[in-house]
């Protein structure tokens, strides 16, 4: 199979927070791969700014370690990284000051693509845009890579896209979601809207109802201050789940670019209905002892606060009211210390209008579910005759494309998100950033639900580290005749 790859032409790609977790566990290593691949042009400079004191030869000693920890020994030839270091320079910078801007201004060429990424706490957002600005470090054909969290609620998210309004246009705004540069859910657009099996039963008259599942085996660790600030709503929900219930639910864009596909997903989270208190259960893990004969620390130590009202496990019921989806529940659920690291969105489809076979058969729905990790790829259970002679007895097997298996060689080298995510950037593809007024409108939505329990003064549910969550999270669903899919990694 030969992949067609459209082209980039050379950039200067500068990253701020360039000695931080980000860019040396994923932006380096990412653009590494994506160097060796060939996918980099010659004469693309990557350069790192921090403010941490040091010279090109020791950053890029840095980065040769930090590709030496989380890239494949196999892709780690002595040439290419030599070719890949030469690219890389280092400029130590004050946010908020003056010191090193001169210098990194010297640096930028006119012929060139101008990307920035802001690896950097939302907080020096407005500093490095002014800064970019008044410098004349940033041209009108620039980019920057903003992270999340963008804002902790609609004020906030507001203030920070009028900030950085000032200096940038909504062109020039990339806001990273890494879940959307996932090969899975770029392949939820492409099975969707490139087939016509499955389309015409994409509505409210044959899909049951829709669970997207995103469970992590670890605790908050040492993002506790961080995390306890946020908690799973704003951590998980507000962004990468939403973007998801997004792509699900969307109607298909008259074409597939970017604001097109924006459009649609924007309509999808105006259409959110509020959520009522009983269409929600939030938990907290517990301590307990691990197998080692250790104890397991709960959420209240890891974060070092034993009266924290802030939850790790959330298990929502959403509904869109529109024509298509009217009357189809959304349960969404997320959560620390959970069974499996796992990410799944599952289609539940309704069973037949009549059964020609005996009563005696159990029928089970068929269900599409799509794994955005580990092992992407989608599955879809359908019902078939059970081999063998004695009569119709039905069961159910799953139809499985593993990207690994199903694209051979190729497929097994599936570039990581923020690689995917960069190159769309320096090519000027926003199809898959959101977009300022799809951030503001999913936190209209998010803000009187996390209002409504502070006011309460709710407490999260007690669950087991290493368990599906907490028991009152089974109920959201059994008390309508459903469950929720096992937890598997």
């Amino acid at each position: 199979m030969v992949s067609r790859v459209i082209p980039v032409e050379p950039f200067d790609l500068v990253v701020f927070g360039g000695t931080g977790d980000l860019a040396t566990r994923k932006i380096l290593p990412g653009l590494y791969r994506r160097f060796w691949a060939g996918q980099i042009p010659e004469g693309s400079r990557i350069i790192g700014a921090a403010r941490s004191e040091m010279d090109d030869a020791a950053y890029r000693a840095m980065v040769h370690e930090a590709i030496a920890e989380f890239v494949a020994p196999d892709k780690c030839d002595k040439a290419t990284l030599t070719a890949f270091l030469d690219s890389v320079s280092y400029v130590p910078i004050d946010a908020r000051g003056t010191g090193g801007w001169q210098q990194l201004a010297g640096l930028m060429r006119d012929d060139v693509v101008r990307a920035f990424y802001f690896s950097v706490a939302p907080g020096l957002f407005g500093d490095l845009a002014q800064r970019l600005h008044s410098h004349a470090i940033a041209d009108p054909d620039s980019r920057i890579v903003v992270e999340k969290p963008f804002g902790r609620d609609l004020d906030s998210a507001r203030k920070l896209n009028a900030t950085l309004a000032e200096h940038f246009d909504e062109t020039q705004i990339y806001r990273i979601d890494h879940y959307l540069g996932k090969e899975t859910v770029q392949n939820l657009m492409a099975v969707r809207f490139a087939n016509i099996l499955f389309e015409p039963l994409w509505n409210a008259q044959y899909v049951d109802h829709v669970q997207i599942t995103v469970a992590e085996t670890v605790g908050v660790g040492g993002r506790g201050s961080y995390y306890d600030k946020s908690g799973a709503m704003r951590d998980m929900v507000q962004n990468h789940m939403m973007q998801l219930l997004c792509l699900i639910a969307m109607e298909p864009p008259y074409r597939f670019e970017p604001d097109a596909v924006r459009d649609e997903k924007l309509k999808v989270i105006r259409a959110l209905e509020p959520v009522g208190h009983d269409d929600i259960v939030r938990g907290q893990y517990r301590g307990g002892p691990r197998k080692s004969g250790d104890d397991e620390l709960s959420y209240t130590e890891d974060v070092e606060d034993p009266h924290s009202l802030t939850e790790s496990y959330i298990a929502l019921k959403a509904s869109i009211a529109n024509w298509r989806w009217q009357g189809v529940p959304f349960y969404l659920r997320t959560g620390k210390k959970l069974r499996a690291r796992t990410s799944e969105i599952a289609v539940v489809f309704k069973e037949p209008p009549h059964s020609i076979f005996d009563e005696d058969e159990a029928w089970r729905e068929n269900v599409l579910a799509i794994r955005l990790q580990p092992n992407e790829g989608m599955n879809l259970s359908v019902m078939i005759k059970e081999p063998g002679p004695g009569g119709m007895r039905l069961t159910d097997v799953p139809l499985d494309m593993s990207f690994a298996e199903a694209l051979g060689e190729d497929g097994a080298d599936i570039p990581d998100a923020y690689e995917r995510l960069i190159m769309d950037v320096i090519r000027g593809n926003q199809t898959l950033f959101m977009r300022g007024d799809e951030v503001e409108a999913a936190w209209a939505w998010t803000d009187p639900i996390i209002a409504a329990w502070e006011e309460r003064g709710d407490r999260p549910k007690g669950y087991d580290p290493y368990s599906s969550g907490p028991e009152d999270a089974l109920m959201l669903l059994h008390r309508d005749g459903r469950r929720w899919r096992e937890i598997r990694g």
